[in-house]
């Protein structure tokens, strides 16, 4: 590539980073995530503190306590002896009078309390919120689709060689429950089987029976939404086993009876084919599509397709006789030869890493998509993340590594866009797309720059 082209788009994904920024849909974004660790730490500190001054105020309340009791205790064995003496009865006043307001009134107001309370709601604003946990259980599921994991082994907690605590039975039911509120009955069925499964093994057996009557209520009905009428009868009758005067069950029990007797169970939930629908009709065809099947394969690392001639392929040292790269050329690894596919490593140290994450965190916000029919940014279900954007000249950091695309590619930077910063969330992706436009009206920057023929991406991911 030699000359100057006067359309490119940079984009800079960045993995990894941390920040101590406003709350705004967390699972989104695993920097603004974590800021949730140092609120949970904060509030660990508040309520300790809050503990360790109410148990002193405790004490200094006990110790009251008891001097009133001894005094009283000595005093009522004469009171007419012992007020007789204008003294004793001066200091008995002076006690519940000026001793009361300086030593005792802010003891029993515990004021502490209230201000407790409010730094705790401060914190909390960096906490997740019912979104984050809507959005984190979806992630979940996503995760589990994409890289084909059983649902006992992330009950168990093991994903990514990194150990968590294990789900109990009813962290499994709770997250079947926010898949069948959200209508995915699919992944709803799943995991409140396995909660039933665990249910049963589990050595706390308090409540144990409603836990699993609510279970096979919300089991029946998944079933049932997916089609399966014989499961949804089945789970149904043992419900009823456990709970005869289910009224709705009851209900249930007759109506799955009619259908299948009616032979209208086929018909309710299936396509023509006669197979179970799981998922809205238009989705479940995308995501069965080559298209989205290679997309998945690749995150999990597959080989997709035949690499020929690998014999061939090479890494470089390349300077493109360019001033910035002959000192310290860029590493270049062929990846593909037909069509053309090169990698190019470090590309950035560690202190322009995070020098761009210093820059861009307090900047990060829900990356959006523009509808193809109005034209306007929205946020989508299909990319999750957030994004910034860097001027050329917000740092030299910026201008540096902007410089060093630019001799990279041998494409001119006049016209590029400003750097973009993505920060991926809990799950995070972006389903298969084309960066350029497609077919529809462009932007106003876009009829400025002209459309995309470039997207320079550097993966930056700690491990």
């Amino acid at each position: 590539m030699q000359g100057s082209f006067s359309e490119i788009v940079l984009s800079f994904l960045l993995i990894a980073c941390v920040a101590n920024v406003g709350r705004c849909e967390l699972f989104t974004s695993m920097a603004h995530l974590q800021t949730a660790l140092y609120a949970e730490r904060d509030i660990a500190v508040t309520l300790k503190n809050y503990v360790e001054n109410e148990e002193e105020r405790l004490r200094k309340i006990k110790r009251l306590a008891e001097d009133l009791e001894a005094h009283s205790i000595k005093a009522l064995e004469k009171p007419d002896y012992y007020l007789a003496n204008p003294v004793n009865a001066f200091l008995f006043v002076k006690r519940f009078t000026l001793d009361w307001s300086k030593n005792v009134d802010h003891l029993l107001k515990n004021d502490s309390s209230e201000s407790m309370r409010r730094y705790v709601e401060y914190y909390r604003q960096d906490l997740p919120s019912y979104e984050d946990l809507q959005g984190s259980a979806a992630a979940l599921m996503r995760l589990q689709d994409t890289y084909k994991l059983d649902t006992s082994k992330i009950a168990e907690g093991t994903l990514g060689g990194v150990q968590s605590t294990q789900l109990t039975a009813n962290d499994c039911f709770e997250l079947g429950k926010l898949t069948y509120n959200s209508e995915d009955f699919y992944h709803s069925s799943l995991w409140m089987e396995h909660a039933l499964e665990k249910l049963a093994t589990q050595e706390n057996k308090q409540n144990e029976s409603d836990l699993r009557a609510e279970m096979l209520d919300y089991m029946a009905f998944s079933e049932y939404r997916k089609g399966n009428v014989k499961t949804a009868l089945i789970f149904t009758e043992e419900l009823l086993t456990l709970e005869p005067n289910h009224e709705r069950a009851t209900n249930n029990k007759r109506y799955y009876e009619k259908m299948l007797k009616d032979k209208e169970a086929s018909e309710y939930a299936r396509g023509e084919d006669g197979k179970t629908l799981d998922m809205d009709p238009v989705e479940n065809d995308y995501r069965r599509s080559h298209e989205f099947q290679s997309y998945e394969a690749l995150c999990r690392g597959e080989q997709i397709m035949e690499i020929k001639n690998t014999h061939k392929l090479a890494c470089r040292y390349r300077t493109r006789n360019n001033p910035l790269l002959l000192m310290m050329p860029a590493k270049e690894e062929d990846v593909f030869l037909d069509p053309w596919i090169v990698m190019y490593h470090d590309v950035m140290s560690d202190s322009e890493i995070n020098a761009v994450k210093g820059l861009a965190t307090p900047k990060l916000n829900r990356a959006t998509v523009q509808n193809s029919k109005t034209g306007e940014l929205e946020v989508a279900t299909y990319r999750i993340s957030k994004s910034a954007w860097l001027k050329q000249d917000e740092d030299p950091v910026v201008a540096k590594i902007n410089a060093r695309m630019q001799a990279i590619t041998g494409l001119s930077m006049d016209t590029a866009e400003e750097l973009q910063v993505a920060n991926y969330g809990l799950g995070g992706h972006y389903e298969p797309h084309f960066d350029f436009a497609r077919k529809r009206k462009l932007t106003q920057m876009e009829q400025l720059q002209g459309n995309r023929i470039a997207t320079f991406l550097i993966y930056v991911s700690h491990h």
